[in-house]
């Protein structure tokens, strides 16, 4: 067997083995550079790997590693499925129609309803439709299933504070959408953070 392998056909050599040597030009001398002492500057190096992290940094990252490892029972891996940015944007242009009135506004409506009260006339302003907020104010509302839709931020933290809300959510009925940033629907209530 080893012997009729021997006296086999040559394969003809591949096409690409012959390498071209480049011509060097002679303009252009290579200088080697020197990166010992005194040398040559040294090159920029990646060094994210050896930073020390805040605090925070390196919290989140923990936690996001062993959310990978660990199994994240249903109730809380829900919140990592949240509607998708053109829906939340809808909704959040929906939110944002029913914006509670600022302080300044409030305060404007109350003094021109009590000057109409004072002046005898019928009081015309009523009070407006705005986005219900706060946790057991929402919770209330879903109890008695007053709530038309629940928002849920993704990002609770602690997540236990709202991880029972969908199911609740789903007992009465009322429809609900978990929606990417607490920030944001913070800023629709004139909030930093909801």
């Amino acid at each position: 067997m080893g012997k009729a392998a021997k006296g086999g056909k040559k394969l003809p050599a591949a096409p690409l083995s012959e390498k071209k040597k480049a011509k060097k030009n002679p303009l252009f001398e290579k200088a080697p550079r020197n990166f010992r002492l005194g040398g040559d500057i040294q090159p920029k190096r990646d060094l994210t790997r050896f930073v020390k992290w805040p605090k925070y940094v390196r919290l989140q990252r923990m936690k996001r590693v062993m959310l990978m490892r660990l199994k994240v029972p249903p109730a809380i891996n829900q919140f990592s499925m949240a509607i998708d940015k053109n829906q939340a944007s809808n909704v959040l242009r929906l939110c944002k129609k029913y914006m509670p009135e600022t302080r300044e506004a409030k305060k404007a409506r109350l003094v021109e309803m009590a000057q109409q009260k004072k002046d005898g006339q019928e009081v015309k302003s009523k009070k407006p439709q705005v986005v219900k907020y706060g946790l057991n104010h929402v919770t209330t509302l879903v109890e008695n299933k007053l709530a038309k839709l629940v928002v849920i931020a993704h990002d609770v933290d602690p997540i236990e504070l709202v991880c029972w809300l969908p199911a609740l959510c789903r007992k009465k009925d009322v429809p609900y959408c978990i929606i990417k940033g607490k920030s944001r629907l913070g800023q629709l209530v004139h909030k930093k953070a909801v």
